[in-house]
């Protein structure tokens, strides 16, 4: 489903992503994890072309991404950390005109704004919002086209449990109907409710990837059957760094 072959990503002389290669397979939700500074969002701008690696190529369902692919925009979906939204606008006026970009029904409005409990504040300008409301708002937007993948860039981080857990839901629930997830997130709780796979990022590098159960068992296994969580295995790879 997605694919980066030696990736690099450089800013002036420094390598944020440095020669990473490694594949998530479709229906997969994949933990992309690491400290500050990893490359972990730069890799996930790369993979929805708002960044052209310096080296390498990626693929999505076959198609190398690019900043000219329409067919690549039509099947992904991307939530960044920081909002995008039309601040004077209403809920709804935000949600409108991503529809009508993408041909969508008002009907399918109207579904996606009950799955984020947003039919009541529909008519609400959105400078008006909380953090948490506001995310709402981004994630039903980037969903809106039913898309087959969906980028998530730290989805839950800072908001109030309530809409923690609504978020968390919603993916599970879009996850089982085969929506392919790619997810950055800091809570290692998270990590090990939503997660198939992970791949660790430290320094640039993807320093480990693969299945969530497997590595959790190889390092229970490393350390004689002692109980370890999947934080222990965070600072153990990445040197101690747990923000």
């Amino acid at each position: 489903m997605i694919e980066l072959k030696q990736v690099t990503k450089r800013f002036k002389n420094k390598a944020v992503v440095n020669n990473v290669s490694y594949s998530i397979k479709e229906g997969e939700i994949f933990g992309l994890i690491g400290p500050n500074g990893a490359g972990k969002t730069t890799s996930i701008r790369m993979m929805t072309a708002l960044l052209e690696p310096t080296e390498g190529e990626i693929y999505i369902n076959g198609m190398k991404v690019a900043k000219n692919n329409k067919k690549l925009f039509e099947q992904i979906g991307v939530v960044f950390e920081l909002p995008n939204l039309y601040r004077k606008s209403s809920i709804r006026k935000n949600l409108k005109i991503f529809a009508d970009l993408y041909g969508v029904k008002d009907s399918r409005i109207d579904e996606v704004m009950e799955d984020f409990q947003l039919t009541d504040k529909q008519d609400m300008r959105v400078e008006k919002l909380s953090k948490g409301w506001k995310q709402r708002v981004l994630i039903a937007r980037a969903v809106l086209h039913n898309p087959k993948v969906l980028f998530l860039d730290e989805p839950t981080s800072g908001l109030d449990p309530n809409t923690q857990e609504l978020i968390r839901r919603y993916i599970e629930k879009i996850n089982q109907n085969g929506t392919t997830i790619v997810i950055t997130t800091h809570d290692m709780n998270e990590v090990e409710r939503l997660c198939h796979s992970v791949g660790f990022m430290y320094q640039g590098n993807l320093a480990k990837k693969g299945n969530l159960k497997e590595i959790i068992q190889e390092y229970k296994e490393a350390n004689k059957g002692a109980d370890i969580s999947l934080a222990n295995i965070f600072a153990i790879i990445t040197g101690g760094e747990l923000s």
